[in-house]
């Protein structure tokens, strides 16, 4: 029963991690470096949603790594 609680718990961690990176290539990258490359150039809001989704996606990573010590030997 143990190996199959670590795996589900592995697998939990890993759909966070994933959406981890998603909001920080979505909602961090993409709008930064699709602004550059228009007319108008980056906006304040633009930058501070960026920040604000690199800071969530931090936050699902560390909480796929808080996840990960629930590991039983």
């Amino acid at each position: 029963m143990t190996l199959i609680r670590n795996e589900q718990t592995k697998l939990t961690a890993t759909f966070l991690n994933g959406i981890g990176i998603a909001v920080f290539a979505v909602g961090g990258l993409a709008p930064v470096f699709s602004s550059l490359y228009s007319e108008g150039g980056p906006t304040n809001f633009l930058l501070a949603m960026s920040v604000v989704c690199f800071f969530a996606s931090l936050g699902l990573h560390w909480l796929a790594r808080t996840i990960l010590r629930r590991l039983e030997p």
